[in-house]
């Protein structure tokens, strides 16, 4: 560490209003508050942290500017009184901001360690810098208590002064220093950060590959070093912010990590799957996918699922099938075969501000009109008090409860980039986006403990477009999130099962497919994950998430059927996968180019087919059962008595699609038969395809 000593480099984050607590020339009994600006700078590649304290008083004609024609490093130089009263407006503007980091760098004065250069007062013995790799641990401000601060420990066990963000942006910081450090919480205290903590196998795993000439990664130097961090820090953040991560992060950080590993070496392009399994494994923990053979789990070998039959479907439900199928005081009367046909072909959009509040759970299936319309009085009122809860936190209630803050903060972030090309939210100002924001709010209110996380915004837009109505919208919103909660918990456990559950469908379905994907590192299926986060919201048009996703809502024909409409896609990116011998990057890219591309209809036929086709099987796994609900009792295997075909059927909730006695199919030869055979199925087992 290093007093008062100015350096030169690209600034990577400056913050003032950051404020040192101290008892120097004190008058009272409170602490006299140093006020000045932190710094993190990049240098011959070392990272600064520099803080330095600000003048007591600022006079205008005083300012110092960066001269703009100056080189890399620039000379600082006081503004003309003519210039004076610009200085302080322009150095608020947005453009002050570009100017900073385009243009100004510090003089570098020569130093050695211990030096001591004179203080021009006692405010300015407070000034310290220290390279990061110095830096041993961080400790944080307990939550929701006064201002965030944080304290720098060295390596020498030197402890800074207590840094106070009296303006926040503390954690703005914590992001800045990830770029070039690890940082993972203290097991003895979660306030405490502690420097280049990873797990004990990933760090390995990465000192083995940085030391592997084969990779032509040791003479890499600083930058590749750099490059591999900042993909641990990308991976990192997918269990943090799954959602941002995923969409924005997922192919810089797969370009980094092979350009890194591979160098310039044809024959290093090519590296152990385990590799890579192991890397990607900290991005979940927990997550294992046909690594290895474990206690307790099935072992799922090639099976013939016999000939996959080719569906069709129908025309959405019109408002006079669905007026039809109401009796006199508003009950839906066949609760079953309405679902049946939303399933087989959706709804007339005239439909779905009433339809989508039976299918998410908001309004009873046997309910009256009568009893809605006290349910909804109900759950307004509800509603509002919850909204008046962060209605009425004032500003200054707001700064001592961070996570209100926090909550806030990303709200308003993703709400500015929801669906902006739709006319619904396009535009400033718009009342869209405002109801957005407040049902969101909302929300936090009605689960503060899990509150917003990132990705959330994507599944309320559909449905506030299609309500309409901002009551109406957050409670159709608290079901679907009642689904899709477990994507969004710290731990990621649904995210987890998801993708296991996938793999094992996938597996069945075509083990060799598996293999290939397994040999190219992407065994995991993690080009799967924004599909499974956010239900398809970014791999389709706005219109046809709306008829997806209320086929989904039927919960028909079986559990996890949004896991076969996975299936379905990549079966069809199968032959040019493996054709053209994609590796990782390439299948990563290809997958999500797939966006906006995908035939809605088609894969909803093609996944339906699929479930057919496992109903039928007579030897389906254990695993395969549980996943899709289908009850084991009812599943035919080789070890059945007679050896002759048994029901098969679905378990009773939720209401299997499959009613009728027989089903007209069109051969799966890939060619359409305008005599389509007829298949004999078991009762319980049928679909039948409209004309």
């Amino acid at each position: 560490m290093a007093a008062a000593v100015v350096v030169s480099g690209k600034i990577i984050y400056e913050q003032e209003g950051v404020y040192i607590h101290s008892s120097f020339g004190k008058t009272s009994d409170q602490d006299s508050l140093i006020s000045g600006i932190l710094r993190v700078l990049e240098k011959d590649a070392e990272v600064i942290v520099d803080w330095r304290p600000l003048d007591d008083a600022l006079d205008s004609s005083s300012i110092l500017y960066a001269g703009k024609d100056s080189s890399s490093v620039v000379e600082w130089t006081q503004a003309p009184k003519e210039r004076a009263h610009r200085g302080l407006e322009h150095l608020n503007s947005y453009e002050a901001e570009w100017d900073m980091v385009n243009t100004i760098s510090f003089k570098k004065k020569p130093h050695t360690n211990g030096d001591a250069p004179s203080h021009r007062n006692g405010k300015s013995k407070w000034s310290f810098l220290f390279s990061l790799t110095d830096l041993k641990s961080i400790k944080q401000n307990k939550e929701g208590m006064g201002w965030s601060y944080l304290v720098f420990c060295l390596k020498d066990d030197v402890v800074l002064p207590a840094l106070h963000f009296h303006q926040g942006d503390s954690k703005l910081l914590i992001d800045s220093l990830e770029k070039y450090v690890v940082l993972c919480e203290s097991p003895q205290d979660k306030r405490t950060l502690l420097v280049n903590c990873q797990n004990k196998s990933l760090s390995q795993s990465f000192e083995n590959l940085l030391d592997e000439p084969a990779y032509g990664i040791i003479q890499a130097g600083l930058l590749e070093r750099r490059k591999l961090l900042w993909a641990v820090h990308q991976w990192k953040k997918i269990k943090k912010d799954p959602y941002t991560a995923t969409m924005v992060g997922f192919s810089k950080v797969t370009n980094y990590i092979f350009d890194s590993l591979r160098g310039s070496d044809p024959s290093a392009h090519q590296r152990p799957p385990s590799e890579m399994a192991d890397f990607l494994s900290d991005a979940i923990p927990g997550l294992k996918i046909n690594q290895q053979e474990e206690p307790g789990f099935e072992v799922i070998t090639r099976i013939d699922l016999g000939e996959r039959p080719v569906v069709q479907r129908r025309e959405p439900v019109s408002l006079e099938e669905w007026t039809k199928n109401t009796d006199s005081e508003g009950r839906i009367l066949n609760v079953d075969n309405m679902k049946q046909m939303i399933f087989r072909g959706g709804l007339s959009h005239v439909l779905r501000k009433q339809a989508w509040k039976f299918l998410l759970g908001y309004f009873p299936w046997d309910s009256t009109k009568e009893e809605r319309t006290q349910l909804q009085k109900q759950k307004t009122d509800e509603y509002f008090r919850m909204k008046l809860q962060w209605k009425s936190v004032s500003e200054e209630q707001e700064k001592r409860n961070s996570r209100l803050r926090d909550y806030r903060s990303l709200i308003e972030k993703d709400v500015n980039r929801t669906d902006r090309t739709n006319k619904f939210y396009e535009g400033q100002d718009n009342p869209g986006l405002i109801l957005l924001h407040d049902i969101l709010m909302t929300y936090c209110m009605y689960d503060f403990d899990l509150g917003y996380v990132q990705g959330m915004s994507d599944l309320l837009s559909p449905l506030l477009y299609v309500m309409e109505n901002e009551v109406d919208a957050f409670w159709c919103f608290a079901s679907y999130m009642d689904q899709m909660h477990q994507n969004f918990e710290e731990q990621m456990q649904g995210m987890k099962t998801q993708l296991i559950q996938l793999s094992t469908l996938l597996r069945l379905l075509d083990s060799g497919f598996c293999s290939y994907l397994e040999s190219q590192d992407s065994g995991y299926l993690y080009f799967c994950f924004r599909w499974l986060l956010i239900r398809f919201k970014r791999e389709f048009s706005f219109l046809d998430i709306l008829r997806l996703w209320e086929v989904m809502w039927t919960e028909l024909p079986c559990k996890n059927f949004h896991l076969l409409l996975c299936c379905a896609i990549l079966e069809s990116e199968k032959q040019q996968i493996m054709e053209k011998h994609y590796g990782f990057n390439e299948i990563l890219k290809h997958i999500n180019e797939l966006s906006m591309k995908i035939d809605v209809e088609d894969v909803l036929c093609k996944a339906e087919a699929i479930s057919l086709q496992m109903v039928k099987c007579k030897e389906l796994p254990q695993a395969v059962c549980e996943i899709l609900g289908l009850q084991d009792s009812e599943v035919t295997t080789p070890d059945s008595d007679n050896g002759e075909d048994a029901n098969v059927g679905m378990t009773s909730s939720p209401t299997s699609a499959f009613q009728s006695n027989s089903l007209p199919v069109l051969a799966a030869s890939g060619a359409r038969d305008d005599n389509p055979v007829e298949i004999s199925m078991s009762p319980n087992v049928s679909r039948v395809t409209p004309a």
